[in-house]
């Protein structure tokens, strides 16, 4: 029972929070994490009793899930470069900063350091999503940090992993067999969630329910980790890739699931990550009272690697300004970071979150040989004060450091790209008018043809409403008049019989357009899916 009530506050603390967060303009996640820190040190709230090894499979798989589905396969080749840059190499220069800075302050084997180090190198996506989104940074700043947040998690688990390992059998690191492991997991990975995201479109392909076509969806990222897990590969891109697979390979008919899944996954984010801050906050008061080393000591190593941490992200960025700027001319919308200024706001947005708290308390509590995990303690509340500093820190200043360095996204660029996209899909609608099959669909009389008039004059005008703009909906057609009642009845429901075939067909062909649109190369995916929505809204409506 203690469980439960810890949980359902956990969830009803996290709605709270996000609306408050709202009203005040500030980072829910920021604030969630300040009270779950001052939870674990209020009597009478006991932490449940959680097995290291649940951590990451209970939390990751539909954070990843969720935050998978907002980009495209399309952006990550478009990106591939900067993306491994900050995935790869970012999070191995960082885990071999702070894992030598461990090593020399604390005197812990270099195994368990390269734990800790991997538990606190990689940023987290739904920080960013939650942080950066609401500032209007140019979107192609936090599409790289969704990106890289997405990856760099499968590169840390990796060495964490092996590192574990080593320090539990008590045996050495090689950098061959980290190598090695590392490229079979992210191949294994692919093929697990190619397979899977397979597997669940002919599942989903026969399942009429939108109710049970969202339970397979929360279902699958869950089963994709385990069994990656099983076999020994990357949980993390296992689940990426099924994400982003069953993403671009939509029904764009599929309205209805499309929208209660969109928000049925905004729900889940926020309850996963609002459980998760609670459930591992209150971890730290037994983590503290098990510290061999004074309090002081041991935030006094925590703040030398805090500033490892951000000192590595920055020179890497700094890295990557210099090399894109010394290499051939690169198109804007891949270069990035392109100003110094650009440089120093994604080296400030590497926020941790859930993967550094859920890594370091997966820490094992003994080795193979039942002695205790060294240093555990100390290396749990490390990564903890990393992440609260990369968190909170940047939560709140990132806003001012936005403004101060003018990186603001000008609204009209944005909304030009709103309304090129829905130009797409207005001139998808009208070409398919012009050569749709009337006599099929039942509109090849004169009365049909004054319906397919009035239709093609809407979606002439229905451009301004797709990109968000506010336009007064026209009156539906209201048929000519007639003495007889009966049979002006029967023309009125003749003809909007005809308006609603003939809507539901531009409408399709409207949807497919951005649909198809949103797997183009430099078409940002959150532009399409804004315009989807919308598109998504007037088909189950019925009305343009």
């Amino acid at each position: 029972m203690a469980v439960l009530l810890v949980v359902v506050g956990a969830m009803l603390v996290a709605v709270l929070l996000a609306g408050a967060g709202d009203r005040l303009r500030l980072p829910w996640p920021v604030l969630l994490l300040l009270l779950g820190a001052a939870a674990a040190f209020v009597p009478g709230i006991e932490a449940p009793d959680i097995e290291p090894e649940l951590i990451l499979p209970l939390f990751l798989p539909p954070l990843l899930y969720a935050t998978a589905q907002r980009t495209s396969w399309a952006l990550f080749r478009l990106r591939w470069r900067t993306i491994a840059f900050l995935a790869i190499g970012l999070v191995v220069a960082t885990v071999a900063a702070v894992a030598g800075t461990l090593v020399a302050l604390t005197g812990v084997g270099v195994a368990a350091a390269l734990a800790l180090s991997a538990a606190v190198a990689p940023p987290d996506p739904v920080a960013v999503e939650a942080v950066a989104g609401p500032l209007r940074v140019p979107r192609r700043l936090v599409a790289t940090l969704q990106s890289e947040g997405l990856f760099n998690d499968a590169t840390a688990l990796v060495i964490f992993q092996t590192a574990v390992l080593a320090a539990s059998a008590g045996g050495d690191l090689g950098g061959v067999e980290l190598a090695l492991r590392f490229v079979y997991g992210a191949a294994m990975a692919v093929a697990i969630g190619l397979v899977a995201s397979w597997l669940a479109r002919r599942a989903l392909d026969r399942l009429t329910d939108v109710v049970a076509s969202n339970g397979l969806t929360l279902v699958l990222p869950f089963a994709v980790y385990l069994a990656a897990d099983a076999l020994g590969a990357s949980g993390v891109i296992a689940v990426v890739v099924a994400a982003l697979q069953l993403r671009q390979h939509s029904d764009a008919d599929a309205s209805e699931a499309r929208l209660t899944g969109s928000a049925f996954w905004n729900v889940v984010e926020m309850l996963v990550t609002g459980v998760a801050f609670a459930l591992i906050g209150l971890e730290l008061r037994a983590v503290l009272a098990q510290a061999d080393r004074s309090l002081g000591t041991i935030l006094a190593h925590a703040g030398i690697v805090c500033g490892v941490v951000i000192g590595v992200r920055l020179v890497w960025m700094m890295l990557a300004l210099v090399s894109i700027r010394s290499g051939p001319p690169t198109p804007a919308e891949r270069a990035v970071p392109s100003t110094p200024g650009e440089a120093l706001v994604l080296a400030w947005a590497g926020m941790r979150g859930l993967a550094t708290l859920a890594l370091a308390l997966a820490l094992p509590t003994t080795l193979d040989t039942g002695a205790p995990f060294p240093d555990r303690a100390e290396l749990v509340i490390i990564a903890c004060s990393v992440l609260v500093v990369t968190l909170v820190g940047p939560g709140l200043t990132l806003p001012v450091l936005v403004r101060a360095l003018g990186l603001r996204e000008d609204a009209d660029v944005a909304g030009e790209a709103e309304r090129q996209m829905a130009a797409r899909a207005r001139r998808a609608a009208l070409d398919e008018l012009a050569t749709v099959d009337r006599e099929a669909l039942g509109v090849d009389d004169e009365q049909g043809e004054q319906v397919l008039d009035e239709l093609r004059t809407r979606f002439a005008r229905v451009g301004a409403a797709l990109s968000g703009d506010d336009v007064p909906r026209p009156d539906d057609p209201d048929g000519d008049r007639d003495d007889d009642y009966r049979e002006r009845l029967a023309r009125l429901k003749h003809r909007r019989e005809q308006w609603t075939r003939l809507q539901a067909v531009a409408l399709a062909a409207a949807r497919r357009e951005v649909v198809a649109a949103r797997s183009e190369p430099g078409i940002d995916p959150e532009v399409a899916d804004r315009v989807l929505r919308r598109l998504d809204v007037r088909s189950l409506a019925r009305g343009v």
